[in-house]
């Protein structure tokens, strides 16, 4: 089920598509499909992909980036089946930050981990720099050039792992599980690398069982259940279907419970949503 509005209130129509899923299926073994005819467009929306545990989204994304095949069906990116584009061609327009940073850095030091990726598509050594230390600002690690990744905590190299990504300057970036091991500093620096990425043109796409990061950063949120799609729609659409969501076995966001079982009717999404409401309601009473 896909809702007619995005997060702006535009028609989904009026977003540029990227990337088109057709009849999309895939199985690890014979008889035993893990994704069942996925059929939706990803657009220039930040979109969430939420469900539980076994759902099917990390198997989704991977098929997003080449490392997978599908089984029947196809994922297309700018009209082109994936299928007929290498991993290494789609790795300058589609990039992945891992989970886990660990399992992505490899290099001593920052500086040379955030440059390998640009490097490697063909950038040239004096861009790869500029674009590599333009990304370090934007996660907030300026100045950490030369120290050892390893030397950093988990949640920094998070943010050198995303830096790596951002410099290859892809269209589209996938986001696996990013509020893992952040603590409120990492996370808020992530939400303003991500609303970054949106206002210059990239595609942002994460898998996460975090509501309460999905409610105040991504436009759009698809539900995923039993290799299939329950509710694709804007944010407070998806978070508003109480039903739905326990059906996938996904809570809504702590704000809104809290408000709801307050007795409110509306939908909010976070402190501030509520915030600004109250406020306005206090000036149309005093007015």
């Amino acid at each position: 089920m896909e809702m007619s509005m995005g997060h702006s209130g535009k028609n989904i129509n009026e977003y540029r598509t990227l990337m088109q899923i057709k009849d999309l299926h895939f199985s690890y073994t014979e008889g035993e499909e893990i994704l069942k005819g996925l059929n939706f467009a990803i657009d220039e929306r930040t979109t969430a992909i939420i469900g539980q545990n076994g759902a099917g989204k990390t198997t989704f994304v991977k098929l997003l980036k080449g490392l997978l095949r599908p089984t029947e069906g196809a994922v297309e990116f700018d009209g082109k089946d994936i299928r007929d584009i290498t991993v290494a061609q789609l790795a300058r327009h589609i990039g992945m930050v891992f989970q886990n940073p660990n399992d992505q850095i490899f290099k001593n030091r920052v500086l040379d981990e955030v440059m390998f990726g640009p490097l490697k598509i063909g950038m040239g050594e004096a861009a790869a720099r500029e674009k590599s230390l333009e990304a370090l600002e934007l996660v907030g690690l300026s100045g950490h050039e030369d120290k050892n990744p390893y030397d950093l905590g988990l949640s920094s190299r998070k943010l050198v792992a995303i830096a790596s990504i951002v410099a290859m300057d892809p269209k589209v970036i996938i986001f696996d599980e990013p509020t893992i091991a952040q603590d409120y500093y990492g996370k808020e620096r992530i939400k303003s690398v991500i609303r970054k990425l949106r206002s210059e043109g990239v595609t942002v796409i994460t898998i996460i069982h975090d509501m309460d990061f999905v409610a105040d950063v991504f436009e759009r949120v698809i539900v995923f259940a039993k290799g299939g799609v329950l509710l694709d729609g804007s944010a407070k659409e998806v978070f508003a279907d109480e039903t739905i969501l326990k059906e996938a076995y996904l809570e809504q966001p702590n704000v809104t419970r809290l408000c709801q079982s307050l007795g409110y009717e509306e939908v909010f999404l976070n402190a501030g949503e509520f915030v600004a409401y109250q406020r306005e309601k206090q000036n149309l009473i005093t007015n």
